[in-house]
Formats: structure tokens, sequence, C-alpha cells
């Protein structure tokens, strides 16, 4: 079987799926390495470009929400917790230009 030249394949209903290249270690000492790419070890040594990426979608979901980046944990906590309740009554929830800001 011959590999699509292109990473995005299309099927006959025209969404693509993107094929990844399968990783296979070369050697017992790449096989080492490899076995240590696990996102519990990359979280765990938070490099630098992680952690900007993260500020970055924390600045992101406070403006869309309208919130105060200064939010302590718990008053975030407990607008999501607010959210959670209106979104299972069928009550739409404030998001983007909310008028009240916390």
């Amino acid at each position: 079987m011959q590999r699509p030249s292109s990473p995005i394949v299309s099927d006959t209903r025209g969404i693509g799926t993107v094929r990844y290249p399968r990783i296979i270690a070369k050697d017992p000492d790449c096989a080492e390495l490899l076995a240590k790419r696990t996102l519990t070890n990359l979280y765990n040594e938070r490099p630098t470009w992680l952690d900007l990426a993260h500020r970055k979608l924390d600045e992101a979901v406070f403006a869309a929400y309208g919130w105060n980046p200064a939010m302590s944990d718990e008053e975030i906590l407990a607008k999501l917790l607010e959210l959670n309740l209106k979104q299972s009554l069928g009550q739409p929830g404030k998001m983007a230009g909310a008028s009240e800001k916390a």
C-alpha cells in the first residue's frame, strides 16, 4: 500500500483525516527516550513555551467570558459552576461582552 503524499486524506464524504506518522524507535536507546516522552513528563518539566501557551490561553478565556484576570481560583470555580448550572437548566449563560465583570 502506498502512503499518500499529503498528511490529509479525504474520504468520499469530503471529510479530512489527518494521518500521523507512526513513531517506531530505531534502536533500544531511542525506545527508552521515546518512552519518556509523555504528557505527564512534559507538564512536570513545564518548558517556557508551554507556560507561555497556557498564559495566552488563560488570557483569551478571561477575555471571552468578560472576567477579571485577577480573579481567585475560588471565584473562577464559582463562575464556572454558575454557568454550568444555567446550562443544565437550559438557560443561556453570558459569554463575550458580558456586562458584569467579576
